[in-house]
Order: C-alpha cells, then structure tokens, then sequence
C-alpha cells in the first residue's frame, strides 16, 4: 500500500469515526458555520454570516495567525461570541460544534477540502472556481452524492434575479437561438514584480498552505492573493474572475461541455514572477454554437454598448438569430431585429451608499438547502459549478500545450492525446491527496 493512500485511509477513519453524522437542526435552530480560509473573499464570508440570522459562527481556520486574529475580532464585534480557532481545517471538520462549512481557500485547496467535509458530515459552500482541475472536481460530485452533502459553489450570479431573468428570456427565445456567447474578463491587472525567496512569516504554516501543491521555497508573490497567477495555486484570470463569466456564458448558451476547444494568448508586456497569461482568448466549440472567452489584464476599451463609451469590460454578450443581449454589472440590454432596435434595458439594483452588511441571496440560498436537505434547492448545486470549470481547465491546458484540442463530453477527456489527459489531474504531496476513492 502506498505511502499517500495509507494517509488518506487514516484521514478518512477519524472523519468517519468522529464527524459522520451531521446534527438535525431543529425549525428554530441556527446552523453553525465553520469558515475556512480568512483573506479577502473569506473576511467577506465572515462579515455575511455574521449578520445572517440562520447562522452561528461557531470556528475559524486559517494558516495564518494574523488572519484568524482579525476574524476572531470581527465575529466578536458583531456577535459578542468568541469562535474556536484552527490551524488545520482536519481539526475542524473533527469539531461537533460545526455543521457546515463556508471555505474561501486558494483553489488548490477547494476541491480536497470539500471532500474532507462531507467525508465529516459537514454541509460545503465553497468559494469559485469549484476545482484546481477536472479530475479532482468528479470527486467532489461524487463525495457530495455518497455522503448527501449540500455543496454550493461560490458562483453568486446564479442566485441573482437580475442574471436568472437574462437566462430565463434567453431560453425562451427572446433573441432567438443563440449560437454563440461570449464572457469578458477585462480586468485591470498591475505587475506583481517580483518577490524573492525569503523565510516564512511567523505565524505562517506554509506545509497547510500549499496543501497539495509542491513544497516551495516561500515568496510573497506566492502568498497574498497573487497565488492566483501561479498554476501550482490557481487558475489565472479565466479561473478568477473569468469562472463567473464563464458560468454565465455556459448558462446562457444552453449548453454542457464542449467538443474541441483551443485557446491562445500570452503573459505580454510585464517581466514579473506570473506564470499565468494576462491576455488569453479561448474558442469551445459545441457543433451547432460556439463559446468564446476573452481575458484582458492590460489597458484596453470593452465591448458592446450597455455602458458607452467604455462598453463591458466584465460581463457577457449573447448573439442568436434573431438580436442580441448584453450583461453587465448595470443590468442588460436586448437588441432585436437589423435594425438592432432597443427592445429591453433591464437595470441592476444597486445597494444605498454606506449600507450596513446584509444577508446574500446565494448564502441563504445554501443555508435553506441544508435545513431541507435538498440538493435540487442550491442555485449552484457542486455539479453546476464543476461542470462551468471544466471549460476553465480544458481552455487553459490548451494555451499551456499551444494546440487545439478534441474533448469527449461523455468521459470529460482529451481524444487521442495522452500529454492532454496527463492534465487533467496533478501529482499530489501526500497527505493532501485527492484520492480515486472518495
């Protein structure tokens, strides 16, 4: 028996032994949420479920002491309570005194992590991109279904009424049928510069941190959210920000996983640490419609005209036979006819200035979910969420191997192309190993 499958074996007994069972909450009962992972999207997570009335903050885990300290301090302002505190998320998925767990980890850290909690029987709202790559997203499906687990992916456009009544009206036609759907990640990016190797902060687990990553020596570029632009870490921009879009460009088009696809761009203009491209276009073909995808990190303009004279700079467009619509963050827009007459301006609600923190649609979303014990009720159900990221991954593999490539929609692999399949996956560092078996 190998080394990393007696870890997972021995990881998977104390969960089995110590958190199998979740508690059943009463109709007056507030579930206890575990937040894992405390920096930017993650303190966003502790200040919604601090004033979530459903929800009791009950633990949080970072690697970072700086990060639980000012997590512990937010909770208490809010609340009045003290959360337990954890280094390593295995502890707390061992906790009685969590139901469910809310995880805005680096993505390499998503798929495993989910995984380990419904191995515990613990509910998973779990930030975007859903996996680091497309093998380790099967086994988060798998592991939701065999354990009967709600799993939510962090993909908050899925619970919006604005962006489900766009998809709605797509789907009856209200531009005829589309045969093709664009996403834009035209996202302003500095150069991160570079970063020397140096030794780790005090207060830091860097083992934790990099999880199932190669051991490497420690970077500030490495760490704090440029972990992003690293492949070992993240997904670049498509898989950032770009999921989003991506996911919305999946739904509207009204379609599941691709053909083919090739994808082509560069890191252009900076001499910095990134290894992920900040100029990428990738083209998914579906035989009858096409899927396009554009991230811009550079200066540049947008496209359409919901907002002139800039254009979308993030959002998506969608042509089909009859018009056109166009998403953004001020609403959308529906054009018909040759004229491209205006025939639809649907305007986003924007929250009052200075408005005090509010529950969100796509964490209540979750939180009712978990009381019903229905999968069917969450907006970005674990299969929705892993299935828009495989077009993440299949795209970037392509850049990474500059070709175009064939993809099996039915065994979500490469046609003929071992050097392709060989990336779908990674090398794991044991203990923190995906394993076949969930």
């Amino acid at each position: 028996m190998s080394h990393e499958r007696r870890a997972f074996l021995k990881t998977a007994g104390v969960f089995a032994i110590s958190g199998g069972a979740s508690r059943i909450l009463g109709a007056n009962d507030r579930v206890n949420i575990g937040v894992i992972g405390i920096g930017g999207r993650g303190t966003g997570h502790v200040k919604t479920w601090a004033v979530t009335p459903q929800v009791r903050v009950t633990a949080l885990c970072d690697v970072n002491q700086a990060a639980r300290e000012r997590g512990v301090a937010l909770i208490e302002q809010a609340t009045g309570s003290k959360p337990q505190e954890f280094i390593d998320m295995r502890k707390l998925f061992e906790s009685k005194d969590v139901d469910a767990v809310s995880m805005a980890t680096p993505n390499h850290w998503h798929a495993l992590g989910t995984i380990w909690g419904c191995q515990a029987g613990k509910d998973v709202y779990v930030e975007k991109p859903a996996s680091h790559n497309v093998f380790e997203g099967r086994k988060m499906i798998e592991a939701a279904r065999k354990y009967n687990r709600m799993v939510q992916v962090g993909s908050q456009s899925r619970s919006s009424p604005r962006i489900q009544k766009a998809m709605q009206l797509l789907s009856e036609g209200v531009i005829g049928k589309v045969y093709m759907s664009k996403g834009l990640c035209y996202k302003r990016r500095k150069s991160i510069g570079h970063t020397p190797d140096q030794p780790v902060p005090p207060g830091v687990n860097w083992d934790l941190f990099l999880g199932p990553a190669p051991m490497r020596p420690f970077s500030m570029n490495h760490f704090r959210y440029n972990w992003h632009w690293f492949w070992d870490t993240g997904n670049g921009d498509i898989g950032n920000q770009g999921i989003h879009q991506m996911d919305i460009a999946r739904w509207g088009l009204g379609r599941d996983l691709p053909t083919a696809v090739v994808s082509t761009g560069g890191k252009y203009v900076y001499d910095d640490d990134q290894e992920t491209p900040n100029t990428q276009i990738a083209a998914l073909d579906y035989g009858d419609a096409e899927l396009v995808f554009e991230v811009r990190g550079l200066m540049t303009d947008g496209e359409g005209s919901l907002n002139p004279p800039i254009g979308i700079t993030v959002g998506n467009l969608f042509w089909g036979s009859d018009g056109y619509m166009l998403v953004g963050g001020d609403g959308f827009k529906v054009y018909k006819g040759e004229g491209r007459e205006l025939v639809m301006d649907e305007k986003a609600e924007r929250s009052p200035r200075g408005a005090t923190a509010q529950p969100q649609p796509h964490f209540l979303n979750f939180i009712d979910a978990v009381r019903a014990r229905d999968h069917k009720l969450l907006n970005a159900e674990v299969e929705i969420g892993v299935r828009s990221v495989v077009l993440v991954h299949v795209a970037n593999i392509s850049y990474r191997l500059k070709r175009r490539l064939e993809f099996d929609p039915t065994t979500w692999k490469f046609r003929g192309d071992q050097e392709a399949n060989q990336m779908l996956t990674r090398h794991y560092r044991a203990p923190y190993v995906v394993p076949d078996n969930v």
